[in-house]
């Protein structure tokens, strides 16, 4: 007897569209606002402005002399290719998209992390999200949220939400034992032990999460502009459409561009938990040394 999965797929997508239309069309509008005003303040300015903004913070997160060089030539070579408002608005639909996939994505690793049905119980679901092909994606996103931009990031944000989750809930569980146990058994309350060893000390597992997020975000770019999502997408899919290999390529490279930029700039972010966690430390053994020593017993 064949089981017809696609038919009872369309029917919920035709049964949620019936009962919480009113639902899609305010996160609907709420992305169109929230990409909205990203998009006007990364246009709106000079790029000359931002170019320096974008190379302070790779030199400050990266502390690279090249890829601060790096990042103002190439830059640059996309304001020089006519692809700069097209960059900006990809940046600000890869930005909106990576912050509600983080938010979703880290909290669930938590939780995955510290409760192991919850993890039985979302470990396949993010298999059936990373197997998925892509394009599969944007079916119900286009009948959820209708052509343009916001089904892109719709479909973007599911596609990127399982590496969050799952390098959340890695960093978190390849802790050392003993040192929990330490803390517990000196009484620490759990929310404590989390907020001040485990989160810490999986900080570099999480920012890689973040990485990868960033990355599937920028990869799926492409695709979006399939539905109209605009941006360098749309400028790569212009070039298909139009057989123009000059134009694709140029959307092309503006893309790999702003992938090499963002990897980089994330990849050194990872070092900022150990440097702030020395800097604890340090500020700890001089606070010691400075503690007056307990008077002897008489």
């Amino acid at each position: 007897m064949p089981l017809n999965v696609g038919t009872w797929f369309a029917s919920f997508i035709d049964w949620s569209l019936a009962n919480f239309g009113w639902f899609f069309d305010a996160v609907s509008w709420l992305v169109s606002l929230l990409v909205g005003n990203v998009e006007a303040v990364f246009v709106g300015l000079h790029p000359i402005l931002i170019i320096a903004v974008l190379a302070g913070a790779a030199a400050f997160l990266t502390r690279s002399l090249g890829l601060t060089i790096y990042s103002v030539l190439a830059l640059l070579l996309i304001v020089s290719m006519g692809l700069w408002v097209e960059s900006m608005s990809t940046l600000a639909v890869v930005l909106v998209s990576v912050v509600f996939s983080l938010a979703i994505g880290i909290p669930v690793g938590i939780w995955a992390a510290l409760n192991s049905k919850v993890s039985a119980v979302v470990r396949p679901v993010l298999d059936l999200m990373q197997a998925m092909p892509v394009f599969v994606y944007l079916i119900p996103a286009v009948f959820f949220f209708g052509v343009g931009m916001v089904p892109g990031i719709a479909a973007t944000i599911i596609f990127a939400i399982p590496p969050a989750v799952r390098l959340t809930e890695l960093g978190i569980r390849k802790l050392d034992a003993d040192l929990l146990e330490a803390a517990t058994a000196f009484g620490a309350k759990k929310s404590l032990i989390l907020k001040d060893i485990q989160l810490p000390l999986a900080f570099a597992s999480i920012m890689a999460g973040v990485n990868q997020v960033i990355m599937l975000a920028l990869s799926m770019v492409v695709v979006a502009g399939l539905v109209g999502a605009g941006g360098l997408g749309g400028v790569v899919v212009q070039g298909v459409a139009q057989l123009d290999t000059a134009r694709g390529f140029e959307g092309g490279l503006a893309v790999v561009i702003l992938a090499i930029y963002l990897d980089r700039v994330t990849s050194g972010a990872r070092s900022i938990g150990d440097v702030l966690r020395s800097r604890r430390i340090r500020k700890a053994q001089r606070n010691d040394v400075k503690a007056p020593a307990p008077a002897a017993a008489v």
